[in-house]
């Protein structure tokens, strides 16, 4: 059990049979009345966000999240199939579980799973991938100094934005958690 005044970012918790992740938080004690705790809490099975309050004295069940690392090997145009690489087991996932990671991974690349109760939820891409550009526009000769991007797709059907020196056929460094370009590599 972890009390409303211990919480910090990362941490699980289950409510009404629900599993959050702590977003953010903010202990705020009022002139008036009894101090409160202000949370930003993401709910893992739907992904939903949403602001709440919290005695601090309220107690909450901490959930345990498992994770592993899965293979990646193939999308059948309905589900994403992944394997166990320690014991070769295979598991098939729909898009809602992949969504946020399928965009950055390719197949037999590797993704982290999450479980919750033995059963996955979510699938994370590594936070740094290198990916092919297969279409963009060219560049304008000589706009380089004022920072300009364009857009452009690489291998697995993202659209990031890059700079404009970037052709297709480069390979390109990508953190997955804000989807930014890095560097060419």
């Amino acid at each position: 059990m972890i009390m409303a005044g211990d919480f910090r970012k990362g941490i699980t918790i289950e409510i009404n049979g629900d599993i959050y992740q702590i977003i953010d938080f903010q202990h705020v004690k009022p002139g008036k009345g009894a101090a409160f705790v202000r949370a930003k809490i993401k709910n893992l099975k739907t992904g939903a966000i949403k602001e709440d309050t919290f005695n601090p004295s309220e107690k909450y069940p901490k959930a345990h999240i498992e994770t592993k690392e899965m293979q990646y090997l193939y999308s059948d145009g309905e589900l994403y199939h992944f394997m166990d690489t320690s014991t070769y087991e295979q598991m098939a996932l729909n898009y809602d579980n992949v969504e946020d990671a399928i965009k950055y991974i390719k197949e037999n690349d590797v993704a982290v799973m999450k479980f919750y109760e033995g059963k996955p939820f979510q699938v994370d891409a590594p936070n740094f991938v290198e990916l092919v550009i297969t279409h963009t526009e060219p560049g304008v000769k000589g706009d380089t100094a004022t920072g300009a991007t364009k857009p452009a797709e690489v291998e697995t059907g993202a659209v990031i934005n890059v700079p404009l020196f970037v052709n297709i056929g480069d390979k390109i460094k990508v953190d997955t958690r804000t989807g930014e370009y890095l560097s060419r590599v």
